[in-house]
C-alpha cells in the first residue's frame, strides 16, 4: 500500500523559492552589461564606449553636458543599496589629469565624496568657469565633500593651485596658492594663502548657498613681481602698515 505524501503548503513553497529567485536576480544584475543602462552619443551625458557590468566597468570618452571629461572606471559597493545609497569607488582620467574618490549618491539627490584626490591641468575646456587666459595645475586632497541639490554644503581638506599664469600678449606669472577647509557645520569656509610667487596673499573664502562664493583678503606685490602686476595691485586701494591692499571677489556657479 502506497503511503500518501503531504503537499507542501503554498506559503512554505514561496519561502523555499524566494532565495532562489533572489539569487538568480543577483546573478543577472552582476552580469548585466553596463552598456545596456548607460547612454551613448549623441545624448548630452554619454559614453563613447562601455565595458564591464553595472557593478564594475569602464566608460571611455565620457561626455557630461557636452564637455569631454575623459575615461571613467567604477566599482560599486552593493551593501550600500540596503541603505538607499548608490556608492562606488570612481576613477577618472583625462590626458595627464586624474581623480579618484569614494562617491555616494542618496535618494534625496545628495552627493558625498570621500578621500577625493585629484591632479589636473587648469583647462577652460574642462572647467568653463575659468578665465580663458588662465593656466596652471591643481591638486585636490579632500577628506569630505558634499553637495545637496546642487549646493556645496561640506568641505574638509585642501585645494592647491600651482604655477598659475595669465596668458595673452605676454605671459605673467601669478604664483601658487592653497585653500584649506576645516569642515564642520554651516557654510563651508576656507583659508587662502600663497605658496610663493610674485604676490603675498592671505584671505578667507565662504561658499554660499546661491550657489556661489565670497572671497576677501589682503595682497601685496613682492619685490620680484612683474612691473605690470605690481602696478595693477595699486588700484586696489590704500595699503596698510605692511603694504598690503584689500581685495574682494564674489561670483556664482
Amino acid at each position: 500500500m502506497k503511503r500518501a505524501v503531504s503537499a507542501v503548503p503554498a506559503k512554505s513553497r514561496l519561502w523555499i523559492a524566494l532565495p532562489a529567485v533572489l539569487a538568480f536576480a543577483a546573478i543577472v544584475l552582476a552580469r548585466l552589461p553596463a552598456s545596456w543602462v548607460i547612454a551613448s552619443p549623441p545624448a548630452p551625458n554619454s559614453c563613447a564606449a562601455v565595458e564591464g557590468s553595472i557593478w564594475s566597468g569602464t566608460c571611455s570618452g565620457l561626455t557630461v553636458h557636452g564637455i569631454s571629461v575623459g575615461d571613467l572606471t567604477w566599482q560599486l559597493h552593493p551593501s550600500r543599496l540596503l541603505a538607499g545609497k548608490l556608492a562606488a569607488h570612481v576613477t577618472a582620467t583625462r590626458g595627464d589629469s586624474s581623480a579618484r574618490a569614494d562617491v555616494e549618491v542618496g535618494l534625496n539627490k545628495s552627493i558625498t565624496a570621500r578621500n577625493l584626490v585629484a591632479d589636473m591641468s587648469l583647462d577652460p575646456a574642462l572647467i568653463p568657469q575659468l578665465p580663458a587666459n588662465l593656466r596652471g595645475n591643481a591638486h585636490v586632497d579632500l577628506a569630505l565633500a558634499r553637495i545637496d541639490n546642487g549646493v556645496i554644503t561640506q568641505l574638509q581638506g585642501r585645494i592647491e593651485a600651482h604655477d598659475l599664469e595669465q596668458r595673452g600678449g605676454n605671459t605673467t606669472p601669478l604664483g601658487s596658492y592653497s585653500l584649506t577647509f576645516l569642515g564642520g557645520s554651516g557654510e563651508p569656509r576656507g583659508q587662502l594663502r600663497d605658496l610663493g610667487g610674485p604676490l603675498a596673499v592671505e584671505g578667507a573664502l565662504r561658499v554660499t548657498r546661491e550657489p556661489g562664493f565670497e572671497l576677501q583678503g589682503l595682497v601685496a606685490a613682492r619685490p620680484d613681481a612683474p612691473a605690470d602686476l605690481a602696478r595693477d595691485i595699486q588700484y586696489l586701494g590704500s595699503p596698510d602698515a605692511q603694504g598690503r591692499r584689500p581685495f574682494s571677489l564674489e561670483g556664482t556657479f
